[in-house]
């Protein structure tokens, strides 16, 4: 099972998250069918969503999009406090060959465009208070540079993001993902952002680091080094979606009773198919009929 961690350094001034999420990804490439190029850039914004949304509390939501002018055509991603994650890539198939030293052109698929991030508060209660919504364009595509440029712009928090994946040419095709993210509070020391710095630069690459078997709180201390740390909380993670039938049926329900006596005449039913994890659902006459009764 795949986990995620987060507590504080240097004396509470400093926030760090640490994440596997190599089964999390897989879900997502197996039932998105992606491209190769496709599969990282998808499984860096889900990393990235459940790293930034690894303090939410229950009935929170955060949903990230990347909207851009790449092949890609944007990808959406939507985590919540027990530690579940969804997401989709618009062009599952976007691909492009690998770069001379091996790494997977994201920013080439990416292109050019903006991160939204949206913070809800009580949705599953039905509070629908007003969310946040922090935008800013993407700084490089590669994901882990854009989520921090996003902390830095929109939430004035300086921050460090590492994502690390690779890929196998064959299933389950994803090989390992994870990742870190350190963040700066205000009563940080100049001097420990610059050791965290140092540290980074001369640690592995956090995907060799989960290969050879690292937990997330050795992800935390190859990124820290010596700076002391404290671990707030642990959870589980996994490629999980909300949808259901009920939901279909409530889905086709609200396009009124003129629509779906149409599709119970012509069609004799109707296909629903989700956009977050792909499934297909099939309402039945007697699905319409049912709906068309409490109409």
């Amino acid at each position: 099972m795949d986990k995620l961690i987060h507590g504080l350094a240097a004396d509470a001034t400093v926030r760090v998250m640490a994440a596997i999420t190599t089964e999390t990804v897989r879900e997502a490439v197996r039932r998105h069918n992606t491209a190769p190029t496709a599969s990282v850039a998808l499984g860096r914004v889900l990393t990235g969503t459940l790293l930034l949304g690894s303090s939410l509390k229950d009935f929170d939501r955060l949903t990230v999009k990347i909207e851009s002018n790449g092949s890609v055509e944007g990808i959406v991603a939507e985590t919540v406090a027990d530690g579940k994650v969804r997401g989709y890539i618009k062009n599952p198939l976007a691909d492009l060959p690998q770069k001379p030293d091996g790494a997977f052109d994201v920013a080439g698929i990416v292109g050019s465009g903006f991160m939204h991030v949206i913070r809800e508060s009580g949705f599953e209660l039905g509070l629908h208070r007003d969310p946040y919504v922090g935008s800013v364009p993407l700084e490089t595509g590669e994901i882990a540079e854009d989520f921090a440029y996003y902390l830095m712009k929109s939430e004035q928090i300086p921050s460090a993001v590492l994502l690390g994946d690779q890929l196998q040419p064959e299933a389950p095709f994803v090989k390992c993902a994870g990742g870190v993210m350190i963040q700066m509070l205000p009563t940080a020391n100049p001097n420990i952002a610059v050791m965290i710095e140092d540290t980074i630069l001369r640690a592995p690459r956090v995907s060799n680091a989960i290969l050879d078997g690292a937990t997330p709180e050795e992800l935390i201390k190859m990124t820290l080094g010596i700076i002391d740390y404290e671990i707030l909380g642990e959870k589980d993670v996994r490629f999980e979606c909300n949808c259901s039938h009920e939901r279909a049926v409530a889905l086709v329900a609200s396009l009124g009773p003129e629509e779906v006596r149409s599709m119970l005449e012509e069609d004799h039913g109707a296909t629903m198919n989700c956009g977050f994890c792909s499934n297909v659902y099939t309402l039945t006459e007697d699905d319409l009929r049912g709906i068309l009764e409490k109409n």
